[in-house]
């Protein structure tokens, strides 16, 4: 799809979010998985093992979803649970390398055609980006909280 010229700023952003999500959805679709199993995956490369109670938070699923979301992840050998060191009680969700190795080979049309985006930015206007990201990331974050919460 290609963006109108004289797109406002606006519009240009929503173009960006919804090629995003489209895409996280063809990933998810190639791997035979849902979207949410693949922000899973996501997270679990980002931040390492995690106990899905963390997954739970993270992805803002009730904890009967995310054990069924850990439970498609695991079937798919994506992931695998393990008992926590410090809390026998407590269940670690933790990547498998064989799944991750196909969750990267699916990512890795993204990372390439990114790459090539990356080439026309130097170091100072990525440096911006990246803080952009990380202010976009939280104020969708408020955002998400205050729809759920209920305020207008």
């Amino acid at each position: 799809m290609r963006v109108p010229q004289g797109s406002s700023p606006a519009d240009l952003y929503r173009e960006f979010v919804i090629s995003f999500m489209l895409h996280n959805h063809a990933v998810a679709d190639r791997l035979g998985l849902q979207m949410a199993d693949v922000a899973a995956l996501v997270l679990m490369e980002m931040r390492g093992p995690l106990p899905v109670g963390a997954l739970s938070a993270e992805l803002d699923l009730p904890s009967a979803s995310a054990t069924r979301l850990v439970d498609r992840l695991e079937r798919g050998g994506y992931v695998r649970r393990t008992r926590s060191a410090h809390d026998r009680r407590a269940v670690i969700v933790e990547p498998v390398p064989e799944g991750m190795r196909r969750y990267y080979a699916a990512a890795a049309l993204s990372e390439r055609h990114l790459g090539a985006v990356a080439e026309h930015f130097g170091p100072e206007q990525a440096a911006v980006m990246l803080e952009m990201f990380t202010r976009v990331a939280a104020a969708y974050r408020d955002a998400t909280q205050e729809l759920r919460d209920g305020a207008d």
